[in-house]
This record gives structure tokens, sequence and C-alpha cells, in this order.
């Protein structure tokens, strides 16, 4: 089997002239999965949104020649690492976008920053990209397990959700929302009464749901996604966990999941999202043109961010004229407020995370959905300074480093 999949193409949309294509290059890699138990939370849909984005942003227009190329990283970190040296080192690229599996997307940071590109993640959920470990050369856009722990895991407790047992995929993320969501239960009075790792990706999940019953817990968390998720709750459907008394938890979970669950199964399941398809008039008024392109689908959080994403770093570039300086290319990233249709305003904190709202869904009863893909209804929402880990909680090296200077900045301004 081949280690990966590569798609290049320049974008269409603008014609390109001899003159358009000497202007600057820019080369965007979009990394994910795509044939695996992720292919659906981003895959080529990714892909189709890294294209948008580069169209409506009218690269041509700006002296920008973008291309795109994609590569399926197969949810393994050596798969993923050794694409991105060889995006970087040989073929050119610039920046990589993406990435699901949070183990995959350490690995890429990690590649990035020895490299000095840019990674703007919108798939992986580990709220380490902005940890001690954080980068300079890092962006980590969409959600994280901190966010999906005071999201999903603050409205379980305040429901009288006090006692869990976790399904824990037994890899990066995982260990990471299983440890995000206990420390918020923990805080909040809770007690966690046990957890069992599953293989990932998993086959059988009965087993460990069986376990979960027998804890007597009031909540099962789901600590995995994607395809591992959808075979969880369709098992916990066929044991009737719920119909015990129990509650399930998915702990990330997107609208595609949903839909390959249909409300039947999946009405309501409480779960947290930084986007919906139906949330507003600007993210219907994409969806639609996402779903034109994509065989009716719509797009996912994960694809949203990839397009949001794909749009902020070539406005910096485009400042910067030049993308061949990760560093400075994601420091003008985190200059320049956000603002885009799907996201709305928002700011890139100096550890690299980007802020905007969250959203607390509940999944429509079946007699509620008005179709296909109506699938939420949505409970709360939560500001982006209460979802995300505060600021000089994450042990980042580069929040010390802002703050000095601004301080040296204040000093100099302060001198008569």
């Amino acid at each position: 089997m081949r280690a990966r999949v590569l798609l290049t193409a320049l974008l269409v949309g603008l014609a390109p002239s001899v003159a358009a294509l000497a202007g600057t290059p820019v080369k965007i890699g979009v990394l994910n999965d795509r044939s695996g138990v992720y292919a659906d939370i981003s895959g080529e849909g990714s892909v189709v949104a890294a294209r948008m984005a580069v169209e409506d942003f009218r690269p041509l227009a700006r002296d920008l020649a973008v291309e795109v190329v994609a590569g399926d990283h197969q949810n393994k970190p050596a798969v993923g690492a050794a694409l991105a040296r060889a995006w970087y080192d040989r073929e050119g690229v610039d920046a990589i976008f993406d990435v699901p599996t949070s183990s995959v997307a350490l690995a890429v940071h990690q590649v990035t920053r020895e490299r000095n590109k840019v990674f703007v993640d919108s798939g992986a959920g580990t709220a380490d990209l902005t940890g001690p470990d954080c980068s300079p050369n890092t962006v980590h856009w969409t959600f994280d397990t901190v966010a999906l722990a005071n999201g999903t895991g603050g409205a379980m407790v305040k429901r009288g959700g006090t006692t869990w047992f976790f399904l824990t995929a037994d890899y990066a993320f995982g260990e990471a929302v299983q440890r995000d969501t206990t420390a918020l239960i923990l805080r909040n009075g809770g007690t966690v009464l046990g957890s069992v790792k599953t293989p990932f990706p998993a086959s059988d999940f009965a087993p460990a749901l069986r376990q979960a019953q027998a804890s007597g817990a009031k909540v099962i968390g789901l600590a995995n996604a994607g395809g591992d998720t959808i075979g969880a709750v369709r098992e916990a459907a066929r044991l009737r966990v719920t119909e015990g008394g129990q509650a399930l938890a998915g702990l990330l979970i997107f609208s595609s999941d949903i839909h390959s669950l249909t409300p039947k199964v999946a009405q309501g399941l409480v779960l947290t999202e930084p986007f919906y398809w139906d949330l507003n008039d600007a993210t219907r008024a994409f969806s639609d043109r996402f779903a034109r392109r994509f065989g009716g689908r719509k797009p996912t959080a994960a694809q949203a961010g990839v397009y949001a994403g794909v749009l902020h770093y070539l406005k910096a570039v485009a400042v910067l004229n030049k993308a061949d300086d990760g560093r400075r290319v994601v420091a003008t990233m985190k200059d320049l407020p956000t603002d885009d249709p799907l996201f709305g305003k928002g700011t890139i904190r100096p550890d690299g995370r980007k802020i905007h709202d969250m959203y607390l869904f509940e999944v429509k009863k079946p007699s509620e959905s008005k179709g296909e893909w109506d699938l939420y209804r949505t409970l709360a929402t939560i500001p982006g300074v209460e979802a995300f880990r505060p600021l000089d909680r994450g042990g980042c090296p580069l929040v010390t480093q802002a703050a000095q200077a601004e301080t040296a900045a204040q000093d100099v301004g302060a001198r008569p």
C-alpha cells in the first residue's frame, strides 16, 4: 500500500495568466485521513474547503500564485511526519492545514517548527498544541480538548451527571480529552468511577460498554471521534444503555457523525462544536456552496476550520508579500484580527490558540428534524473566553515572551 496519496492541482476559478503565475508562490498542503475513520470529518471535503478559501480570497488579483496539494497520513504519526518533511524539503510546501488525529498533529507540529514553516490545525483536539510544547509556527484553529470538556462535560455535570466512566481511544486525543474532562468533573465535585482504553480504530465496543454499564456511572464519556464514536453510539443503542438510565456524552462529535447515525439513533445526545452549517445566514450560504461541490454534504467543523484558517493565512501572506518565513507569517496572523463568515470575529492568542465562540447542541428527535441535515438544536452559546483554557494556565513559553515584550514596549512608551 502506498504510504501516501498526493493530489496536486492549481486552483481553478480565476484563469491564471503568465503574469499572474509570476506572482509570489504559495503552496498549501491539506494533510488528513482520506481513507479511514476520519475521512468524513475532513478528507476530500477539507480540500474542497481550502480551494473555496483561495478562490474567495482572489489570490491572483493580489499577486499570489496559490497551489494546493493533499495527502493521506493514514492516522499514523510516522507517515504524517514523513510526508510533512517531504513537502517542506522537496516540494516547496509553505503551510500545512487540517491534520485530524492528535498524535499525527503533534508530529507535524514538531517538523513544522524545525523547518520554520506554518501549521494551522483544524482537525486535531489535543490542547497540548498550545501548552508547554507550543510553537511560534503553529495555530490551533477550531476546537481543543479543554473547550470540549468545558462544553459537553460542564453541561452534563450541571444536569446531574456527577459520576462518569470513560471509553477512551488509545492514542493522544483520547488521553487528552479524558484528562481535561476529568479535571472539570473533579473541580465541580464529581467522580470518575473508571475507564477502559479501546484500540484505535476499534471494531467491537460491546465489552467496554458492558464495563461502563456495570460501573453504575450516570454518564458514559466517549473519549473518541469519527468512526469510533459512531460505532460506540450504535453499540450503546443495541445494548439499550440510555434505557437503563445512563447518559452518553460524546466528547468530540461532528455533524457528519450524527448524519451517519441519524437522529433516530443519536436523539438527545449533547455535544459541543464551534461550527454548524445552520447557525446563521453566512454559515448557510457557505454550506450551500460547499454542498453543491461535494455531493450534497454539509461541511463539518474541521472542514470549516480549514476554510477559515486558509483565508486568514493568505491575509497574512499578502501583508508580507512572502510565505517563506513561517514564524513571521504566524506572528502576522496573530497581529491581524480574524474575521470570516463561518466563525465571525476573533483573535489568535500568543500561544497560537484561535479564540471564538463554541456551541452546546442537542441532537433533534426524528419528529423535530425537517431534513437530512437538520440535526441540532442549540442549547447554549459559550463565549470563547470561557470555552478555552485561560492564556496563563497552559504553560506556553510564548505567553511569557509576549508579556515581556509588551512590558518592554510600555516602558519605552513611558519614557520622557
